[in-house]
């Protein structure tokens, strides 16, 4: 007769089918966590935290760089305004 836990029965080890579930999640959270910590290490996903940027934010940044003079740097600022 077959049991569980036992050589040749149903269960995997002492702790059967719900410690290897219990496993495998376990093994999921640590993936999980050296992927998120990787990311953050990375920059890998800051194009999602620049989403929150305004246009006027944008325009800023580019008269700053010097990409626009003061003359489009006022027109551009005054349509966005509206």
């Amino acid at each position: 007769m077959m049991w569980f836990g036992q050589p040749g029965g149903f269960g995997y080890g002492m702790m059967g089918g719900f410690g290897m579930l219990v496993m495998i999640l376990i093994i999921a959270i640590a993936v999980a966590a050296v992927v998120v910590l990787v990311r953050r290490a990375t920059g890998i996903g800051s194009e999602r935290r620049e989403r929150g940027r305004t246009a006027l934010d944008i325009l800023d940044e580019r008269y700053a760089r010097g990409d626009i003079d003061a003359d489009e740097y006022r027109k551009r600022r005054a349509d966005l305004e509206g």
